[in-house]
């Protein structure tokens, strides 16, 4: 889920800018520091907004630089447990899909995809059922439900988020939409 928060932290000023100590400047170097780290209170920081208010400095003895303590807004994801989230296909294993969610990637395992047994084509990128001939592939959009996430913040490329899709409403937005006019037809054939 993304979010607006208000966070507060400090940034080193070089000392060829501290004549000109302004929200932007300051916004700038924030952006360099946290932009892509994942926090365990607010999750990843997607983009640092605006800087409200920013405190009067401090040296510290051996540092070229002078420490600002700044207040600002960023925006942040944050993926909730039973979280029901839309991503696209970004790769396909034998042993599920990897779903871009956000600036993260979450893990459809096979077994996590459909009760059809799904076999890897790994040539084409995808995963067929023989059964109803629905595949799964690179740049397919599909709805998920968040079932597990452990997060990493030394290294948020090792951060773990697990997905489903074995739930009515859930799947590939293809599979949902077959699934939908297959209501609506059952529906008016038995108003007829």
């Amino acid at each position: 889920m993304y979010k607006r928060v208000t966070l507060r932290d400090t940034v080193e000023v070089p000392p060829a800018h501290l004549a000109d100590v302004t929200p932007g400047l300051v916004k700038r170097l924030l952006q360099d520091k946290l932009e892509g780290r994942m926090d365990e209170d607010v999750g990843s920081v997607v983009s640092v907004i605006d800087v409200h208010d920013i405190g009067e400095g401090a040296v510290v003895p051996g540092e070229e630089g002078v420490y600002f303590t700044a207040e600002f807004d960023a925006l942040t994801f944050d993926p909730e447990m039973q979280e029901v989230v839309d991503g696209e296909i970004v790769e396909v294993v034998n042993f599920g899909a990897f779903v871009g969610i956000g600036p993260v990637d979450g893990l459809l395992h096979v077994s996590q995809i459909s009760d059809e047994y799904l076999a890897y084509d790994e040539e084409g990128q995808m995963l067929s059922s023989r059964d109803s001939n629905r595949t799964l592939g690179v740049g397919d959009a599909v709805r998920a439900r968040i079932v597990t996430k452990s997060i990493d913040e030394r290294n948020p490329r090792d951060s773990k988020i697990g997905l489903t899709a074995k739930q009515v409403g859930l799947g590939k937005h293809g599979w949902l939409e077959e699934d939908r006019q297959k209501r609506e037809a059952t529906t008016e054939a038995g108003e007829d």
